[in-house]
């Protein structure tokens, strides 16, 4: 049964610089349909998917992603994603999420106090996901971060939630999938690199995988989280 594509909605912020990333692995790399939205618009264009990208949207000011939760766009996606719509944060596309009320906690100051831009370690947890289902549980991938302010917090009970509810998609690891405060990058609790909602259908997420979909770019292992959503997508109409 043929399929029409899954078309992608990329959202532009003053100060997103990860978006022509997105842009292009979405459309260039995976060959999908896909369409910048500026942050005043508010008419979604009948995307299918929406990425908030990374960067540092209004210039992180007052905190990261405070300000572009108050843009035009944002109301739309909120209305998208409780209906829902299919929507990925990255970076600082996870602190607008966070800051909107989309996904729970906040993304802080690291750990360090130093911005962290290197390849890491990231472990698959459930596979069972929109997601990640082109993934094993237990699947290490290498994929690029760039954050100074990727210290995910929860207070307890939210953290105890998410575990239990298998919302935790992804831990920084060392290479051999082991968690440990040497591999955790920025001090996230529980060393938490992504997650997603109740209702699983938004995810946040500090690595950029758009970064990391093509072996010239070091490594190709993010290009199986878009192909997890495609995936989805294609489930549904067979």
């Amino acid at each position: 049964m043929s399929i029409s594509k899954v078309k992608f909605g990329v959202v532009v912020f003053p100060g997103s610089n990860c978006d022509h990333d997105a842009y292009h692995a979405t459309k260039h790399v995976l060959h999908q349909d896909a369409e910048f939205l500026w942050h005043k618009d508010t008419d979604l264009k009948n995307s299918d998917v929406i990425i908030l990208p990374g960067g540092f949207s209004y210039g992180d000011y007052l905190r990261t992603g405070a300000i572009a939760r108050f843009s035009p766009i944002m109301n739309e996606v909120i209305n998208f994603a409780n209906n829902g719509g299919v929507v990925i944060g990255i970076c600082n596309g996870f602190q607008v999420l966070c800051e909107s009320g989309l996904l729970p906690g906040v993304l802080m100051r690291n750990e360090s106090l130093l911005f962290a831009c290197k390849h890491v370690s990231v472990r698959v947890e459930h596979n069972d996901s929109r997601f990640t289902s082109k993934h094993k549980a237990g699947d290490i991938i290498s994929i690029p971060i760039a954050h100074g302010d990727g210290n995910y917090f929860a207070e307890p009970d939210i953290i105890l939630s998410l575990e239990e509810n298998q919302q935790i998609l992804f831990r920084y690891s060392d290479s051999n999938g082991k968690i440990s405060s040497e591999a955790n990058p920025n001090g996230s609790v529980n060393n938490i690199a992504g997650i997603m909602n109740k209702n699983r259908n938004v995810m946040g997420m500090m690595p950029h995988p758009e970064r990391a979909c093509e072996l010239e770019l070091g490594s190709s292992d993010g290009k199986k989280i878009f192909e997890s959503i495609i995936n989805s997508f294609v489930l549904q109409t067979v």
